[in-house]
């Protein structure tokens, strides 16, 4: 009943904004679920990598999706997405969202008094620590962030004592299933140097995502091709390089390697798998060399 009057007052003060609250949200009996909600998918990886699943209050909808590395048992937990309505019926102790997503509902969500977290924009491996510690404290699980964190640092360590161990650094070209590629500053470039690759395309003066550059990605000489979303991602029309022949170049290069989209559908905590997973392929091109 308390959760029930919150509502009613909050609604009062702000009918206007909030006129897609359904009717039964506000019905006696509305559930609360003390935990950690994540709104989105970027939000999902660091919420279960800093948060006992006991404690979870619910995962974003995409949690069921391919696009999604969540283990298999958090298919069970309650699913949220960034709508004002379906968070309050949860009234969880926190709310995470992805960066710029909490906008006007987790405005909505603070003026009814639950608290909200926005991740921070994340492309490198800095940022994700910077992330995981932030979560970390705002969950009140600063000592899960910071063995997350040691266990990234020592991946990342490893991995560069295997590039240190290769007789050169491979050209690696990005691909997405839209033709799009990733130059300096994104986390794919990260990944790929942290593999211990040479981004082709960052290499060139690319700053930032690119879009599908047909003539662009025939002038790319590479050695390896990372490519992913084209399994597991959603399917559009955009998806040019999925079908445009300029992209057959790369994409029958016998070195490629594609990376699970669940690992890296933003900077986050499993954005190490990644890397690693390039790496592999790093090792494999070498050995057939």
């Amino acid at each position: 009943m308390a959760i029930t009057r919150l509502v009613a007052v909050f609604m009062s003060a702000c009918a206007s904004a909030t006129t897609s609250l359904a009717p039964e949200v506000l019905a006696d009996g509305a559930a609360s679920h003390a935990g950690v909600a994540s709104a989105s998918l970027c939000a999902d990886a660091y919420v279960l990598a800093v948060t006992p699943p006991e404690a979870i209050a619910a995962l974003s909808w995409q949690v069921d999706q391919p696009v999604s590395a969540a283990p298999p048992w958090s298919r069970g937990v309650e699913t949220a997405w960034p709508d004002a309505a379906r968070l309050l019926r949860l009234s969880p102790d926190l709310t995470v969202f992805g960066t710029g997503e909490a906008g006007r509902t987790g405005r909505l969500l603070e003026r009814a008094g639950l608290s909200v977290f926005e991740l921070d924009w994340a492309d490198d491996f800095d940022a994700v620590r910077d992330n995981l510690l932030a979560l970390g404290h705002a969950t009140g699980e600063s000592d899960l962030a910071q063995a997350a964190i040691a266990e990234l640092d020592a991946r990342l360590a490893i991995l560069s004592a295997r590039a240190a161990s290769r007789a050169r650094a491979p050209r690696i070209a990005y691909l997405s299933a839209s033709g799009g590629s990733a130059g300096r500053g994104t986390y794919v470039d990260a990944a790929i140097r942290a593999a211990g690759g040479i981004n082709v395309v960052a290499e060139r003066g690319t700053v930032g995502w690119t879009r599908s550059d047909p003539e662009f990605a025939l002038t790319l000489d590479a050695d390896i091709v990372v490519t992913s979303f084209f399994v597991d991602g959603y399917a559009s029309t955009l998806n040019r390089a999925r079908r445009h022949a300029a992209y057959r170049r790369l994409l029958d290069r016998p070195a490629r390697a594609d990376i699970p989209a669940g690992l890296w559908p933003c900077a986050g905590p499993r954005l190490v798998d990644a890397a690693e997973l390039i790496a592999d392929a790093i090792d494999a091109w070498e050995d057939g060399a």
